[in-house]
């Protein structure tokens, strides 16, 4: 008989807790979406092979939840960016691994206007409620010291101004290895995502870590 009452005194003490605290949080996939060009895109690349999907494989293995959408468009320039950004990224996203600029870059477009464009995307995504990484671009040294002195430092400005984590070099480790790039010279083969998967990790582990459970 005192086991039986325990045993009830027991349940009575878990089914109040139960109600205190109510049932125990059930994990659940953090939905990212990477946006940018076609460095995020996987120009030329089979779609495995994209920098997004190469991510989520190895952020699984590092024992990471999470599904990453691939919403890069080859030739996207930050104004453009902008312009598609609410049907680009849909409702229900965690967070946004926002790589965008190259093709300002190559093209020569006002660093102000990139800067511009860049901080209005962050200010939006930040109103839905949405975590945002920034992944930062250097100019082409064709470009010139003083053009490179204007884009540069945009990146960390903007991740400074609102608080984000900033990877500070998207194509670090590839852009000057011709095996790792394709034969434009300018995109990453398979072999260059998987470098920029392995050195940008740690960063993107940190900010998926940082996105609240709620």
């Amino acid at each position: 008989m005192r086991l039986k009452a325990l045993a009830i005194q027991f349940g009575v003490i878990l089914a109040s807790m139960i109600f205190a605290f109510g049932e125990p949080a059930v994990a659940r996939t953090l939905q990212i979406v990477g946006f940018g060009d076609s460095l995020m895109a996987g120009y030329e690349l089979p779609e495995g092979d994209a920098y997004p999907m190469r991510l989520q494989a190895a952020l699984k293995v590092a024992g990471l939840d999470v599904a990453i959408a691939n919403a890069g468009v080859s030739g996207d320039t930050t104004e453009s960016g902008l312009a598609r950004l609410d049907w680009s990224i849909p409702d229900g996203t965690d967070g946004v691994i926002l790589e965008l600029g190259a093709n300002d870059a190559l093209r020569g477009i006002a660093p102000a206007s990139t800067e511009r464009n860049l901080d209005a995307i962050i200010a939006r995504l930040k109103e839905r409620g949405i975590a945002v990484m920034l992944a930062g671009m250097l100019a082409p040294p064709n470009m010139g010291d003083d053009y490179a002195a204007g884009f540069n430092p945009i990146y960390q400005r903007l991740a400074d101004k609102h608080g984000l984590k900033l990877y500070p070099f998207f194509l670090d480790g590839v852009v000057t290895q011709p095996s790792l790039q394709l034969e434009d010279g300018m995109h990453p083969n398979a072999a260059g995502v998987a470098v920029m998967v392995e050195r940008s990790l740690p960063a993107v582990e940190s900010f998926l870590r940082s996105i609240p459970e709620n």
